[in-house]
């Protein structure tokens, strides 16, 4: 058996033999208990336990516990997620092994404004993460494979202040870190103001290779190329939040968001043609100088009108700028410096969006809820291309300008129905509307519009006399919207084209996917905050959006097009095992785990390998943390697998990615109640990254190396 399906068959095992433990140890004290007493976890546990709709919560403790400097790293570990991308340099989040789009991101509960990445966010201004996995009525309900919300921080302290300090080092260049928490209460006010600077500096080459074969088989191109990118990295957050409290139950916030983001860059390519055609363009340097301004400003009134009613209502306002320049040269075989490209180019979003909810208790055991959710954004974009030559290369200009306006509201009702002390049923309906216009220089005015009537059912089934066995069961209807970059048919040039590297451009006639969905989990809860659990899930998704490239006027085009069904599939486990739980006297080892096995087919695509959005099939988490009762130090470690393989896209395209490792350790030593050191080093294994993608014969291969990362940091509190 290869070495890699043996561990994918040694996990799994793990979990069910120490859901065997689990299980003795339970009957073992069955005897020495009193009938009826449920165990108490943690505060987050107690909310995943008793909340009818599937929620994962993840506290700020849990965020923070590896001295991580961004989010993607925090949710990598988490059950059921992946992160895209080359390993330890962020990319695109996905539940179930699909994102674009698939993962609905949440901001405070409603959708993450356009232009918003959580790489702005550190994990020290959160407060906590849920993961859900079937969407409710009261959430977007554009989660086709769940979603994820971001909650920012809202408890407020009385006169504390905490400083981090911390340096880190990847590929033998330093940056650094500085993070100041405010907090106080007076009388009816209180505040708490959160900011931080990040600096680095980083150099990441990567190889080239591309091959080429006739009809016969026969090889007829190799061309093997090295690039790199060098540059600096600069961040600075802040965001405070006010409460005033009128009275009682009748408070009024207000939270701030404010990033500024600086990036340079100086990036290059060199490509050395070993037999077959050249490229249009051997070689090229290309300097990136970006800058990046984001403001969110929320406002929301929170009001108890007495005997269980609540009323909440929320306005914000956003504000996205984004501002790049990037010269560039392109090269000959020969060394003769053929073309001069200059692209600027500047974008906007700016918006609002409104939510309300209306919670009242109606009848013995129901707690409905009602509300609205809408938001207006308008983008403008410009982008300038001038070009020129001395040699006779073929020079184009270009001015692209447009304008998009995405409209959005949503209303739904919910019911949350305590039916007997042991079951929950809950029951959604969520109607929502979008409207995408653009307007463009070098397009037809675009008007795309649609709307999804989503009904949403979950339940929880509490088991045994001690309900620490317990069932869900969710079926939902749910959709992924095309992204307003999916929509506008702008075309976006590559450097070479080719059907491997083609040019982009949108789709304006692209419809939603919508999706029916069953989820099916069992949960074992144990002491002092273990879990064990297993779930399962099925997706039914019509009109998948697929990139498709052809040959349009002598150029490769790659475009977003609707074409097919597809079906997913997937089994979660899921454990969290302190010792203590397990065995009295024990060391204060909590041991965690986690696997997910996906499955999918896309009717349109054929097989084999024809899985939806380049799903991961297997990922999982292994790890460990001890608090030594000794000495004040907590040290701790996980290893998370993430399966690549081969993936078929079209009848004509294909790709590959390798399988991505990663190991993660941590040591926090604690010198008194106010003062701890915190070190850490991420992506020790520091494996190289490879993806490949093919058209037909041409196939075009990247080897991405990859670096482990240092980091120390003293936290103090005053």
């Amino acid at each position: 058996m290869p070495y890699h399906q043996m561990k994918i068959k040694i996990l799994p095992l793990s979990l069910f033999l120490a859901y065997g433990a689990a299980v003795a140890a339970d009957e073992l004290s069955a005897d020495k208990v009193v009938p009826k007493v449920e165990v108490k976890g943690s505060a987050a546990m107690e909310a995943r336990r008793n909340d009818t709709a599937t929620k994962i919560v993840v506290t700020q403790e849990e965020i923070l516990k590896n001295g991580d400097t961004s989010i993607g790293e925090v949710l990598k570990r988490l059950p059921g997620i992946t992160i895209g991308g080359v390993q330890g340099r962020g990319g695109d989040i996905r539940m179930r092994g699909l994102g674009s789009g698939y993962t609905s991101i949440l901001l405070n509960g409603e959708p993450a404004p356009p232009g918003f990445s959580l790489d702005s966010l550190t994990p020290d201004m959160i407060e906590r993460i849920e993961i859900m996995r079937a969407a409710t009525a009261e959430f977007s309900t554009q989660a086709i494979a769940g979603g994820i919300n971001i909650v920012l921080k809202r408890t407020v302290h009385t006169g504390q202040t905490e400083i981090k300090a911390g340096l880190q080092s990847e590929n033998g260049h330093p940056g650094g870190s500085l993070n100041v928490q405010l907090s106080d209460r007076k009388g009816p006010w209180s505040y708490a103001i959160g900011g931080g600077v990040i600096a680095s500096r980083f150099d990441r080459p990567a190889r080239e290779l591309t091959e080429g074969e006739d009809a016969s088989g026969k090889p007829n191109l190799r061309r093997e190329g090295e690039t790199w990118s060098t540059g600096s990295f600069r961040q600075l957050n802040i965001s405070p939040r006010v409460n005033y409290a009128i009275k009682p139950g009748d408070v009024i916030t207000s939270q701030t968001f404010i990033n500024v983001n600086r990036f340079n860059a100086d990036n290059g390519e060199r490509i050395t043609t070993l037999f077959g055609a050249p490229p249009p363009y051997s070689a090229s340097i290309i300097g990136v100088n970006a800058k990046f301004e984001q403001f969110r400003e929320d406002l929301s009134w929170s009001r108890n009108l007495g005997e269980g009613v609540k009323l909440d209502i929320k306005a914000g306002v956003n504000y996205n700028h984004r501002d790049v320049t990037a010269p560039s040269h392109q090269f000959w075989a020969d060394g003769t410096q053929a073309l001069d490209r200059l692209i600027t180019s500047e974008g906007t979003d700016k918006g609002f969006t409104t939510t309300g909810k209306y919670s009242t208790p109606v009848g013995a055991g129901h707690a409905l809820a009602m509300g609205w959710d809408a938001g207006y954004s308008k983008r403008s974009e410009s982008r300038i291309q001038r070009e020129s030559s001395t040699v006779g290369a073929r020079a184009e200009n270009l001015d692209q300008l447009y304008d998009a306006d995405v409209k959005r509201i949503a209303v739904y009702a919910q019911d949350e129905w305590n039916v007997t002390e042991r079951w929950s049923v809950y029951f959604g309906l969520r109607w929502e509307g979008l409207e995408v216009t653009s307007t463009g220089n070098d397009y037809e005015d675009v008007n795309n519009k649609f709307h999804v009537l989503s009904p949403l059912f979950q339940t929880l089934w509490k088991l045994g006399e001690q309900k620490k066995d317990q069932v869900r069961l969710g079926i939902t209807r749910t959709y992924k919207a095309p992204g307003v970059g999916d929509l506008i048919p702008r075309r976006f040039a590559s450097n070479n084209n080719t059907a491997t590297t083609p040019d982009q451009k949108g789709n304006p006639d692209l419809k939603p996917e919508l999706a029916w969905g069953l989820d099916l989990a069992f949960e074992h809860y144990l002491g002092e905050g273990g879990l064990l659990s297993a779930s399962t899930f099925v997706r039914r998704i019509e009109d998948i959006t697929h990139r498709r490239v052809d040959l349009i006027n002598g150029l490769w085009v790659s475009r977003p097009v609707n074409d097919g069904v597809a079906n997913t599939r997937g089994v979660e486990l899921e454990a969290k095992l302190p010792l203590r739980s397990l065995m009295k006297g024990a060391p204060a080892v909590e041991m965690r785990a986690n696997l997910a096995r996906n499955w999918s087919e896309l009717d349109s695509v054929p097989g084999p390998n024809n899985r939806l959005d380049q799903q991961t099939p297997v990922s999982g988490t292994v790890g460990a943390d001890w608090k030594l009762d000794s000495l004040p130090l907590t040290t701790g470690g996980s290893y998370s697998f993430q399966s690549g393989g081969p993936v078929r896209i079209s009848a004509q395209q294909s790709a590959y990615t390798s399988a991505k490792r990663s190991l993660d350790l941590y040591a926090l030593w604690k010198f008194d109640p106010k003062k701890q050191l915190r070190v850490s080093m991420s992506n020790a294994l520091h494996q190289d990254n490879i993806a490949q993608t093919s058209y037909l014969t041409l196939h075009d291969s990247t080897i991405t190396p990859t670096f482990a990362q240092f980091r120390a940091q003293l936290e103090i509190k005053l």
